[in-house]
C-alpha cells in the first residue's frame, strides 16, 4: 500500500485552499495528488478544524464573557449595554444543482448566508452558516437557532442594568444591527430614516459606530481567507464546512497575533432591504431610552452632532 499522505500535508492543503481561494486542479498539481483526494482531505480538515477548535475559539460566554465584552464596547464605540454586533454576509458559491432560485439573492448572485455575531476585539461570539442567499437577514435571524434563543431569552445574556453614569431604569444587554432586523427586547436596529429628529440621528450615528465592528470583523475575515473573493466551486455542504473552518481559525488568528485596525468616526452606511416587522412597545421605549441617555451629558461626546 502506498503511504497516507500526513496530518500536516492535509493541514498544509487546506490552509493552502482556504487562503488562496485556488481550484482543486491547482492543488492537485502543486501537491502531485489526485483530485478527489484533495477533495476528501479539504472535506475531511474542514470539518476537523471547526470541531477540535470552536469550542476553545469560540466558547459558549458566560456571565464574565458577557460583561468584559459589554465593557470593550463601551471603551472602544461608546455604546453601553451592548454585547456584540450581528449582520449578515452573502458568501458568494456556484449554483447548486436544481436548486432553482433559492440561493439567488437580490444582489442578484448564488449565496449562503454567514449570520454573525462579533465582539468589539472582531471576534466571532456566534455563528449560523448556510441559509438560502434569497432570504432576507430578519428572517434568516428569526429562523435560526442562535436567533430563537436571542428572541427567546435563551442567550445567557447579563442581567438588566443601569447605563453608565445614571440612575435611570434597568435595560438590557443588547446586540445592535442594521435596519433589517427588527427592534426587541435584546436586539437594537436604527430609527426609520425619514422625519428624524435631532436626538433620532445622534442615536443611529451612535448605533453605526458600534454595528460597523462586524461589518470590520467581515472584512479581515475576507482579507485573510481569499476563499471569499470569489465563487466557492464546491457542494452546499463542504462550502458550508469551509465557512466555519474560516470563522473558528479567524478567531485563533486574532487571539494569537492580532489585527490593527484603523477607524473613522464616520459611517457611511449601505443600503439595505427592511424587516417590516413591527416591534413591540417596551422595546420601543428601550430604544427611547438609549437615546435620551445619549443626549445627556453622561452619554453624549463631543463629536456626535458633526453628524447630525
Amino acid at each position: 500500500m502506498r503511504l497516507a499522505v500526513p496530518p500536516e500535508e492535509r493541514l498544509l492543503i487546506t490552509l493552502r485552499f482556504l487562503a488562496s481561494g485556488v481550484s482543486y486542479t491547482s492543488l492537485s498539481h502543486f501537491f502531485l495528488l489526485g483530485i478527489s483526494t484533495i477533495s476528501v482531505i479539504v472535506h475531511e480538515t474542514c470539518e476537523a478544524i471547526w470541531e477540535e477548535l470552536r469550542s476553545s475559539a469560540m466558547p459558549v460566554p458566560d456571565a464574565t464573557m458577557w460583561q468584559e465584552i459589554a465593557t470593550g464596547f463601551w471603551k472602544k464605540t461608546q455604546f453601553p449595554n451592548c454585547v456584540g454586533a450581528l449582520d449578515g454576509k452573502h458568501v458568494r458559491i456556484q449554483m447548486p444543482p436544481g436548486s432553482g432560485s433559492q440561493f439567488f439573492n437580490y444582489k442578484k448572485y448564488f449565496s449562503l448566508v454567514l449570520m454573525a455575531i462579533c465582539d468589539s476585539n472582531y471576534k466571532f461570539i456566534a455563528v449560523d452558516i448556510g441559509a438560502y442567499g434569497s432570504n432576507a437577514d430578519a428572517r434568516i435571524f428569526s429562523s435560526s437557532v442562535m436567533g430563537r434563543r436571542i428572541l427567546e431569552g435563551h442567550f445567557n445574556f447579563p442581567a438588566d442594568q443601569p447605563l453608565p453614569s445614571t440612575v435611570g431604569p434597568d435595560l438590557p444587554h443588547v446586540l445592535v444591527a442594521d435596519e433589517a432586523f427588527g427592534l426587541s427586547h435584546h436586539l437594537l436596529r436604527p430609527y426609520a430614516r425619514q422625519n428624524l429628529t435631532t436626538p433620532k440621528k445622534i442615536f443611529n450615528y451612535r448605533l453605526s459606530r458600534a454595528r460597523r465592528l462586524i461589518e470590520c470583523t467581515f472584512g479581515i475575515l475576507s482579507g485573510k481567507w481569499r476563499i471569499f473573493h470569489s465563487a466557492i466551486q464546491l457542494s452546499v455542504e463542504n462550502a458550508q464546512l469551509a465557512i466555519q473552518a474560516c470563522c473558528v481559525l479567524h478567531n485563533v488568528i486574532r487571539e494569537k497575533e492580532g489585527i490593527s485596525v484603523e477607524e473613522e468616526d464616520e459611517v457611511d452606511l449601505p443600503s439595505v432591504r427592511f424587516s417590516g416587522l413591527r416591534p413591540n412597545n417596551s422595546a420601543i421605549t428601550m430604544r427611547d431610552n438609549f437615546t435620551n441617555f445619549f443626549m445627556s451629558p453622561e452619554g453624549e461626546v463631543p463629536w456626535q452632532y458633526q453628524y447630525v
